[in-house]
């Protein structure tokens, strides 16, 4: 019963006894039941309103600290992506410097173009399956084991370069080009009749025809090793290619290089002409094998046909 509908009861039965007076024992009963009655009630309404206040209080607590530990969480997980994002950005620059390297050897291999794209993406693919949530934890193993294969296949190119570099360099130091464009044999290595006195001579190189002026080339990389005039030969260009070989070109009408000049495969060092010993414009070429003259037609790759 609450404390409007008591006092509605006990104002009915004072209302009631009006008809009937009453003594002063019977009033101080009544009045102290009601004052007990509502004092009682008062200490209900406030114990249940405390223990409210503090449940409410526990309630905020807990959800504070469930706030707190989402941040946390949320923190955590963003430290994670970050680091992922950082692994994979290192793995995009590995990537990108394997496909330079890759087109290096490409090109340095003389590939067909198109053999090997390494801008165009693998080609994978499989049935339809059921998409799966990966664990950040196989996710991390996955970069870590393509971090290892990155370098295991860069370390892999990068002595491959390096083989295929020190082979171009052997090559481009070989002599393996003619001295001279667009030009044939007059005469070749080996005996020949003396085009002097009669008789026979060795001829110690080939002899390339030119015109007075022409370009004359250096067959491979290496370092003018002299330049001037040597008896019989003329004005001489010989080069030292570092690598047991040296080349002479004889009979220029003028020199271009000087001792010291570094100069490369098809490179002019000097201009074609008829000093020396020599019944007219041509370019006399000589190949060198470790102080012993060899056949240069042993390492010319295409050169022209005499005529």
């Amino acid at each position: 019963m609450t404390l409007h509908k008591v006092f509605d009861h006990l104002r009915q039965r004072l209302a009631h006894s009006g008809r009937h007076a009453l003594d002063a024992a019977t009033r101080r009963p009544l009045l102290a039941a009601v004052v007990l009655l509502a004092s009682g009630v008062a200490l209900g309404s406030g114990a249940r309103t405390g223990v409210a206040s503090a449940h409410l209080a526990i309630l905020q607590q807990d959800n504070a600290a469930q706030a707190a530990a989402l941040a946390d969480t949320r923190a955590q997980a963003q430290r994670e992506v970050n680091a992922l994002a950082a692994r994979l950005g290192e793995l995009q620059a590995q990537a990108n410097r394997l496909n330079a390297l890759g087109e290096r050897l490409a090109q340095a291999g003389e590939l067909e173009d198109g053999e090997f794209d390494f801008g165009a993406p693998v080609g994978i693919g499989g049935p339809a399956a059921t998409t799966l949530d990966i664990p950040a934890g196989d996710l991390r193993e996955g970069i870590d084991q393509l971090d290892a294969q990155f370098r295991t296949s860069g370390a892999q190119l990068s002595v491959m370069a390096s083989l295929m570099m020190d082979q171009k360099l052997a090559a481009d130091a070989t002599p393996s080009r003619t001295p001279i464009a667009h030009s044939y044999i007059t005469s070749r290595f080996g005996r020949r009749a003396d085009p002097f006195g009669g008789g026979g001579e060795y001829h110690r190189g080939i002899d390339f025809h030119a015109s007075t002026g022409d370009p004359v080339l250096a067959v491979a990389d290496g370092v003018v090793s002299y330049s001037g005039v040597r008896s019989g030969y003329g004005k001489v260009i010989e080069i030292d290619h570092g690598n047991g070989y040296v080349t002479r070109y004889a009979h220029n009408s003028s020199l271009v290089a000087r001792v010291g000049d570094l100069v490369r495969a098809g490179e002019q060092v000097a201009k074609a002409g008829s000093t020396g010993r020599s019944t007219g414009t041509h370019v006399h070429f000589e190949v060198w094998d470790r102080g012993r003259v060899v056949n240069p037609m042993r390492l010319i790759s295409r050169a022209a046909p005499s005529r």
